[in-house]
């Protein structure tokens, strides 16, 4: 019980200690007043005299304050409620001036009035002090309407804080949604692809070769989900995944597929969308060897260029035509875009465009952020892939 009075206690004694404070303050005036007029009333009388004055008015505080709580200034009802204050204030000042008079006139203070001492100090008290305890009343008011209102704006902060946390929880929360969408999107779309490929292969009555591709799509799919959760892996990491792939590619294309990969050390730390690289490659596939019959070459180069990781797929197939870009609108690439705005905003891009001898050149280019891990400079010729057991 006393530790839940104690915070009371400190306030009332806060509101006591600044009252003396304030009594001492006009005191020193009544001491310049003796010194200049010479007042023969002792010095230690006036001091008494204004420490029974704040005194009082520290009670008076309590009833004050709920006052001001029970009917604070706003804006309802203003006329009424100044009107109400109007008239507790004068009569908080003709009750203080009544009894601080009383006290005063019972411990003999002020000897110069000698008749009717109560009568003549309350007379006294009211023509000096009066107007100036109105004053008072409404000065308390004030206070408590300017902590109030700290308090309120203090509250909306902390609210206004809080809302905008939570907002930017929920965004990103929303963002995380978002890439996680785009990229459930993007793996069905590679996986229903490959199983239809599949499919062909067993209508066409290639067991081994199908058996074979299933074999490389389990791999794949393994590799995955060991970062499923991940949006971003190193770009060493990726290229695993993408040579995995490319070796199912190869079961469908035999000796026409001839692919080259090539990677600086710095590039290879790098972090790299998940699951990034794959749509680029497999567009390169479908529109730069799936239109012709003859072998076709797909160069895939990565490198930190100023600061930045970029990362080149070109073919040396018949280059980007109208349908093209229309195709490049489809769920791969453009998931990719989507991506990449979502991950790293205006600072990536992907681009698709032809090449200078020829053949199409899709490049990606992101902030460069090293992910932890050595790095040595890779070279890969792939040709044909044989089962690679993960």
């Amino acid at each position: 019980m006393a530790s839940l009075d104690r915070p009371k206690l400190l306030r009332a004694a806060a509101v006591v200690l600044a009252w003396m404070v304030l009594g001492l303050f006009f005191f020193t005036q009544d001491l310049t007043r003796k010194a200049l007029w010479g007042d023969p009333t002792p010095w230690w009388q006036s001091l008494i005299a204004w420490q029974v004055g704040v005194l009082l008015c520290a009670a008076f505080t309590p009833g004050i304050l709920w006052l001001g709580r029970r009917f604070p200034l706003g804006r309802t009802r203003t006329l009424r409620r100044v009107l109400l204050h109007l008239v507790c204030s004068v009569l908080f000042s003709l009750v203080h001036l009544t009894i601080e008079s009383a006290i005063l006139a019972n411990v003999g203070f002020f000897p110069q009035v000698t008749k009717n001492r109560f009568v003549s100090l309350i007379f006294v008290l009211m023509v000096l002090g009066f107007h100036s305890n109105i004053i008072t009343y409404w000065l308390v008011l004030g206070f408590q309407a300017a902590f109030r209102t700290y308090r309120q704006y203090q509250e909306r902060r902390q609210e206004a804080l809080r809302l905008e946390l939570q907002a930017s929880e929920l965004k990103t929360q929303l963002v995380q949604a978002q890439l996680t969408a785009l990229k459930g999107q993007l793996q069905p779309h590679f996986l229903f692809n490959t199983l239809n490929a599949i499919m062909v292969l067993v209508r066409q009555e290639k067991g081994r070769q199908a058996e074979e591709m299933l074999a490389r799509l389990s791999d794949l799919l393994r590799c995955v989900l060991e970062d499923v959760e991940a949006q971003e892996v190193p770009l060493r990491r990726e290229l695993e995944y993408l040579q995995i792939y490319l070796s199912i590619e190869q079961v469908r294309f035999q000796d026409r597929l001839r692919v080259t990969i090539s990677a600086e050390p710095a590039a290879l730390d790098a972090a790299f969308p998940h699951m990034g690289l794959q749509p680029i490659v497999e567009n390169a596939v479908k529109h730069g060897l799936g239109r012709r019959s003859s072998a076709g070459r797909i160069d895939i180069r990565a490198a930190r260029v100023n600061g930045r990781l970029e990362v080149q797929v070109r073919d040396d197939g018949p280059g980007v035509r109208p349908e093209d870009v229309e195709a490049a609108r489809g769920i791969g690439l453009a998931n990719t875009r989507a991506r990449l705005r979502q991950l790293y905003g205006a600072a990536a891009t992907l681009t698709l465009e032809n090449g200078e001898a020829g053949g199409a050149v899709a490049t990606i280019i992101l902030p460069y952020r090293a992910e932890a891990g050595p790095a040595t400079s890779e070279v890969m010729e792939i040709h044909a892939l044989d089962h690679v057991d993960r």
